[in-house]
């Protein structure tokens, strides 16, 4: 029970916390993939960080894929891999510790969602890159 109690704590804190980070922040650009994608063609970006080994997340790659294709590419993917070394920063800028973890940065270069860490539903990314202006 008391391992109950504390997990919903820290899931609490977590999706507190990204929402603090949210919310007109200039999301890092602290890799080569995230200058070149974040704000490109004046798109919104979703900033993918995975470890592409790990089954969560080849589950949420295969969502995003999808999403991707259903919207005909009207925003960018940008992804983060554990297993590059020049990757590394950026987990730390954005405060990553569980994966598979989703930022929503809008087209100016703001963080505009911090999803909770999980696999996230296509449904959920819809409204969210839906709700951008």
């Amino acid at each position: 029970m008391l391992l109950r109690i504390i997990t919903i704590l820290i899931a609490a804190f977590l999706t507190l916390s990204g929402s603090a980070f949210a919310g007109g922040v200039t999301a890092p650009v602290s890799t080569p993939e995230l200058k070149q994608t974040i704000g490109a063609n004046g798109k919104s970006t979703l900033v993918f960080f995975q470890n592409p080994n790990g089954n969560p997340c080849k589950m949420q790659k295969t969502i995003l894929d999808k999403l991707y294709s259903d919207r005909k590419g009207n925003f960018n993917i940008a992804p983060v891999s554990t297993t590059k070394q020049e990757d590394q920063k950026a987990f730390y800028d954005y405060g990553i510790r569980s994966l598979p973890s989703l930022v929503l940065v809008d087209k100016t270069g703001r963080i505009a969602q911090v999803f909770a860490p999980g696999i996230q539903s296509i449904e959920t990314l819809t409204s969210a890159l839906n709700g951008l202006k």
